[in-house]
């Protein structure tokens, strides 16, 4: 008899009844919701949640009512895609129903053959003095998690562009690097072939008897080779150095490989005299007690 009455009372207790105010508010949440007993049976579920069976053809029974949702989880979590998304379900609610946990929540996909879905779970204990209850919500976040892939997407492009211009970038100061080396050499040889098949001549030239015409015209000839010459001049100058006309003139013929005897039949003057602009150049580029070669270093500043 009186575990009759034990069975009476559980039955009694399982009774779910919602008053019309109750029922209004479950029925006009969007999430699907179901409330489970201690066992996991389904005792009531709102609008939302049958409707939901209904659009995907869940085989309940007529109604969803008695259904062990824990039961219907397991059968999920042997087969399909999701099984680990209803193991991790299941494990949630015995652990909020054996009070280890005050709530549970996760994230999963419920993909269906025309769409993709994905909802929000949520497991909690509805507080006495009511016999044990357990209140379940599915919440579409669907929106959500396609906002989501979409800045994802997006951030993937942005971090492949921002490689590309990285890499562009890169290029670019090696050919920027380049450019500059190029100009470099384009100068240097400028100078070299001015001072060695331009100067010489053009020196010598000027040493012989020329009417008033010739010599105008042989002044506009150097004034443009010196233009030509001119970053070679102006490199030097950039290091300030006070240089005389004629040492600058030293310097360049140095620079572009000629011999001291050479120097000194171009600008009509003694070897001695070309040795002590030679002297005086070091003594100002700082070269006076160092075995540096004169030449290399004057290359080395254009």
């Amino acid at each position: 008899m009186a575990s009759q009455a034990n069975d009476e009372h559980g039955r009694m207790q399982d009774n779910l009844q919602l008053s019309p105010f109750d029922r209004t508010i479950l029925d006009s949440l969007s999430a699907n919701i179901a409330i489970l007993n201690r066992q996991g049976v389904i005792l009531e579920t709102n609008r939302a949640w049958r409707q939901f069976g209904q659009e995907n053809e869940i085989q309940e029974q007529p109604e969803p009512i008695a259904i062990n949702y824990l039961e219907v989880c397991d059968a999920a979590a042997k087969q399909g895609e999701e099984a680990e998304f209803a193991r991790k379900a299941a494990r949630g609610i015995r652990a909020v129903i054996a009070e280890e946990l005050d709530e549970f929540t996760m994230d999963y996909p419920c993909h269906s053959p025309t769409q993709k879905r994905w909802f929000y779970m949520r497991v909690m204990r509805i507080q006495p003095p009511s016999p044990y209850r357990a209140l379940v919500s599915h919440e579409d976040i669907t929106p959500l998690k396609l906002a989501e892939e979409t800045i994802k997407v997006r951030e993937r492009d942005l971090e492949a562009k921002s490689q590309g211009l990285e890499e562009a970038n890169t290029a670019l100061k090696v050919i920027l690097r380049q450019r500059e080396e190029d100009k470099r050499m384009l100068e240097e040889k400028v100078v070299a072939n001015v001072q060695q098949m331009c100067t010489p001549y053009i020196e010598k030239l000027g040493n012989t008897r020329l009417d008033a015409r010739q010599q105008a015209y042989l002044e506009i000839i150097l004034e443009q080779l010196n233009e030509i010459i001119s970053p070679f001049l102006q490199k030097m100058s950039s290091l300030n150095l006070v240089l005389t006309p004629t040492e600058l003139q030293v310097a360049s013929l140095v620079k572009a490989g000629r011999a001291t005897k050479e120097i000194a039949d171009i600008l009509s003057v003694s070897t001695n005299a070309v040795d002590f602009h030679r002297k005086n150049i070091r003594k100002k580029l700082g070269l006076s007690n160092r075995k540096t070669n004169l030449r290399s270093y004057l290359l080395s500043l254009s």
